[in-house]
């Protein structure tokens, strides 16, 4: 959960949604890098696009990576079978 309370200050801070932090702390990540935003609702779609303004600092990006640092992965992204449909 820190993860989360630590996007939840940062966007509080900005005075945006945690959504729009996680979508501008993906695009921070390359410049190639363009998230698909998959929604049915009209507004969630503006909120989505408007994380394109949002500037996140050194410092929220350095917060970010180093509580994302901190989880551990546990299991297989795919079950057996759904592993040998995508060639894993």
């Amino acid at each position: 959960m820190v993860l989360v309370e630590l996007i939840t200050d940062i966007a509080r801070q900005k005075n945006v949604t945690a959504a729009q932090i996680a979508f501008a702390w993906l695009c921070a990540q390359k410049p190639f890098i363009a998230p698909i935003f998959g929604t049915t609702n009209a507004s969630r779609l503006e909120e989505n696009l408007q994380s394109s303004a949002i500037a996140l600092s050194s410092e929220d990006l350095r917060a970010i990576n180093a509580a994302l640092g901190k989880i551990t992965i546990m299991g297989d992204r795919y079950s057996g079978e759904a592993a040998k449909r995508v060639g894993k």
